[in-house]
Order: C-alpha cells, then structure tokens, then sequence
C-alpha cells in the first residue's frame, strides 16, 4: 500500500473527483490504480473563500516498487505504515491455575481504566476493576438529579462512576500527544467495534457526544466481562495493602475496599480521574510518591455558536462537512500569566460538574450533533505550586495535596457567590472587562443547569479568583476578540468556576510506570498526571497494561 499526504481539493468538490485527483497525483493511468480508502480528512481554513480539504489517502496500485521509486524523496508519497495493534503476550488458558499468579487490579473505569482493563482480558489476564461509582446509566439520572433538582450525588456524578468524567463532556477523540505506535488508532478503533461511527477514523478532530459514549462504554464492559474479566460497581478503595518485599522495596499486596473487604493483587493500576480527592488523601498518608503539579482555573464562556462558524468559516459557515466551528486562543498577559482556551464545546452546554457537597464546579459537553444555540470554552489561567502553596514558604517542595486545598477555596466561594444550591455566579464579558456588575442577561442566554446567578466576580477581597487571574483574564478578552471578531462582545457569558482542568498532582511513576517506591503500582491516566482527554487517558492506559502485562507474563 501506498500513503499520500497532503493531497488537497477544493470543500465542495464531488465525491467523484477524489480518484482522479489520486491517479493525477501518482502520474498513474486510471487502471492502475485498483483501490483507496480515506485514513484522513481535515481542512485548512486560513482563506475562508477558498477553504480546502486535506486528505490522507492508501493507495493500492500496479507496481507498487516501481510508483515508490518514482517517489522517492517526496515526503508526501510513502509506503503505508503498520497501524495495526501489535499484543505484548497473552496468558495461557492455565495460567491462573498454577496457583502463584494474582488477577490484576484496576482503580477506575473511566477512559484510562476502560482501555487497560480491555487490553489486560483481551491478552486473557482476567482484571478486576473497581469503580467507585455506579454504572453509567444510573450514574446519568443522578448526574441530571444535579442538573435538575439541585440534589448532589458524591458517589455518582459528572466526576464519578463508568466511563469517567469523559462521559459528560464534547467526547473528543483527539489528542497531541507524541503517538509513534499508533495507539490512537487502537482506541478508536475499539470505540468503532462498540458503535461509535466509522467517520471517527478518519475526520481530523472526532468527537462523539455523551450520548453515543453511553452506549458505547456498555458494549466495551461486556468485551471486558466475556474475557474474563470482573467489573465492580460501587466498590470504594479505601487502602492499599503494602509489605516489605525481600529486596527491601515495597510492594502492593492488594487493596481494601469501604467494606472493609479485602483483595489480594501483586499488581494494582491507578486509573484514577483528577477528582479522586479522598483517594489521594489515601495515597499520601500511605506514603506512595507523589508531587505538586501546575494546573489552571478560570471560567466557562459562552457565545452564540453562530457568530464562531462566521468568524472562523467565513461564508462557508453551516457546511455540513465543517461542522460546528472550535477555536483554541492563547494570549500571555502582561502579568507574565497565561490565558488559554480549554476544553472548547461547540453546540454545546455548560455543566454543574462538582463532586463535593456545597461546592461548584462548571465543565463543558456536546452530544454528537452539536446543534445547541451556544459554543462554549474554558478561559482559563495557568498556576504553579508556589502560586498555592499553603505553608506561606518562599522556596522548597510544596505539599502535593496543597492543589486540592486550593482547588476547594474557590469552589467553595463560587458556591457562595451563586448564593446556594449548586447555582454558579456570572457575569456578562463586557462588564467583566469594565469591572462592572453585570444586572440581566442579553443576547446569550447560559445554559448553566441549576443556574447562573449575576454578581460581581472580582469583589475585592471575595472576588471568585484570585486578583491575577483576574487581571490576566480581563487583559486577555480583548485581546482574543482581535482574534475572534465578536468574543468579547458585551452580551457573552462567564460562568464561574472551572477548577478542574487537569489533576494537581502526580503520583509519579519511573520508566517501568511503576510508581517510584512502591512496587507493583502502577499510577496511569489523568488522576495521576499522565494524561489530559479521553484520548491520552485510553493511550496511557493502553501502555500501562503492556507493562504490567510484561511484568505479570515475564514477557
């Protein structure tokens, strides 16, 4: 097979001008080309007049050595890699009956805990996986019990239960991360055998909505059990079990469950999400390795998605190819902090996305369709440790469990702010940048559920960020709306606050991704720092399960 790069048609051309295009490009006769599939579409948007789209295309063709010399040194006409997924080992059927073998354990079963669970039984290694909160459709009529009614569900929520915090957000199955083995494809790839649509192996920027990812996490839990493996809904971790070990290291023996059950495991994977707060509490106080991590806080803001397809498409805007329009901004304010956009939701709503009682929390989602009235984004600021350090030091290591306690104080006081019953305060872009308070919505009406409650975000004092990323985020609206005409209009919307962006510790782990000093741990996915979306978690988790694997077959 052969791959071109690179090869670029007009946005609204026919279907059928695609093999012309490729038999043009090899310089082929028509006959020589015998088949082609789609591995890759995007679009290049720069001149919104002429938008073109790009394509990633395999070739099969007579003569494939001969067409490759011909190539030779065009970076855009190569052999087709292997991107199929290649298994470390798999366990004999009697593995297990040999007596000095454990089953693995698995923490979590959102995205990273999902993909090392289904690697683990398809190499026939039977995990057991604990997830906290419940299964994903009864963890959907609490997480709306939320939205709804105002009644908080600690153990079942946009944070917690099967399939993760993924589960209620845009589904983005993207990522930038380095992935020379292309295990990206292997997720999707097990997203498309669970019914996810076969568009997400080949459109530049996937996504799949929460309520494609619902069903979809189902048919994966039932692979997983018809491996072998045992998947535990409301099965706390309160413990780990660890011994000393003959080679003065120690080594996990197993985990405790709130039910004061024990299970025996040489071999436990951390997949635990950003929010696993009492978890990491555990952690610390059994002295697994840990460290302070930088991460970001801001708010959620909500345009018209309308006035992001124009900006952005120009008169191609509503082109059912492009979709709803996304962005991604940067600006480095003068303070020396920076202002990114995260998380950014076209044609969708922002979410009540706490965990803890009396504290309030906004994320983003999108269903599949993306046809809600607004776009919305994190704007959000970057911090470091020693912006939340909580022993009043100057220097030295900061207490990996000080970004919680940071992370709680605004949390707390934006529940404060909204005046109660899990409400977010807000405030309309235009008066946030003129330091005014803000009294009726406009234009842009939030889609916040339970609400959003006007009032002054930046009170001096008892603002609901701190006073820098309060100026940095006030400097960096304008500045985006030079960017993106209309986004700092008056009438947009800000819904505070956005506090989870990323995990504020890691739970560090060595080349082996074993944790540091505790033998057969192994800390993967976001909870412990080593990812950040559906995508990298699933990755991550993918290469988790090959080492324990290795080290559990003595592969």
């Amino acid at each position: 097979m052969i791959r071109i790069t690179e090869l670029r048609l007009p946005l609204n051309h026919a279907e059928d001008e695609l093999r012309p295009a490729i038999v043009q490009r090899l310089g082929l006769k028509a006959s020589q080309l015998k088949a082609f599939h789609l591995f890759k579409r995007s679009h290049d948007a720069r001149k919104k007049t002429a938008m073109m789209l790009i394509y990633t295309i395999d070739c099969e063709v007579e003569d494939e050595a001969a067409v490759l010399a011909r190539f030779e040194g065009d970076t855009h006409v190569k052999p087709t890699p292997d991107t199929s997924y290649h298994f470390v080992g798999h366990a004999p059927l009697d593995f297990y009956n040999r007596g000095d073998k454990l089953r693995p354990v698995v923490i979590g079963f959102g995205p990273c805990g999902i993909l090392a669970a289904l690697i683990l039984a398809q190499m026939g290694l039977r995990p057991i996986v604990l997830e906290r909160g419940k299964q994903v459709r009864e963890r959907t009529k609490d997480t709306w019990d939320l939205w709804r009614k105002q009644n908080l569900h600690p153990e079942s929520n946009v944070q917690f239960g099967e399939g993760g915090a993924g589960t209620f957000s845009d589904g983005k199955l993207y990522s930038q991360i380095s992935d020379p083995r292309f295990l990206t494809r292997k997720v999707l790839t097990e997203f498309v055998k669970a019914g996810a649509p076969e568009e997400i192996l080949y459109v530049s920027k996937p996504h799949i909505g929460t309520f494609r990812l619902v069903s979809m996490v189902i048919k994966i839990r039932a692979e997983i059990e018809a491996l072998g493996g045992e998947i535990r809904f409301q099965q706390k971790v309160s413990d780990l079990l660890i011994e000393p070990g003959q080679d003065g290291q120690r080594h996990v023996r197993g985990v405790v469950l709130e039910s004061g059950e024990q299970i025996r495991a040489d071999q436990v994977i951390l997949a635990l999400g950003h929010s696993a707060r009492d978890t990491f509490q555990m952690l610390h106080d059994r002295g697994v390795y840990m460290e302070a991590k930088p991460f970001s806080i801001g708010y959620r803001i909500e345009h018209p998605q309308s006035l992001i397809d124009k900006a952005r498409f120009g008169p191609n805007a509503g082109n059912a190819l492009l979709g709803a329009a996304d962005y991604k901004l940067v600006h480095h304010a003068k303070n020396g902090r920076s202002v990114y956009s995260f998380c950014m939701c076209p044609g969708g709503t922002v979410v009540a996305a706490t965990s803890e009682p009396n504290r309030v929390v906004t994320n983003g989602m999108s269903q599949y369709s993306r046809n809600e009235r607004n776009a919305n984004a994190g704007i959000v600021v970057g911090i470091s440790p020693q912006d939340y350090r909580q022993d009043g030091l100057s220097e030295g290591p900061v207490n990996p469990l000080d970004g919680m306690a940071f992370q709680r104080i605004w949390e707390s006081r934006a529940y404060e702010l909204g005046g109660g019953g899990y409400i977010a305060p807000g405030s309309l872009v235009g008066d946030f940048i003129k330091r005014q308070v803000s009294s009726e919505f406009g234009s842009v009406m939030p889609s916040y559920k339970p609400g959003v409650h006007l009032t002054d975000l930046q009170e001096k004092g008892r603002g609901s960020l701190p006073d820098y990323c309060l100026d940095a985020i006030r400097e960096a609206l304008p500045a985006f709306g030079r960017q993106i005409h209309g986004f700092d209009m008056q009438d947009a919307v800000l819904t505070g606050v956005e506090t989870r962006t990323s995990s504020p510790l890691r739970v560090t782990r060595g080349r082996d991704y074993q944790s540091l000093n505790v033998r057969g741990l192994y800390p993967a996915g976001e909870g412990a720092g080593y990812a950040g979306g559906i995508m990298s978690a699933g990755v991550d988790g993918i290469e988790v399960a090959e080492a324990l694997a290795k080290e559990l077959l003595g592969a």
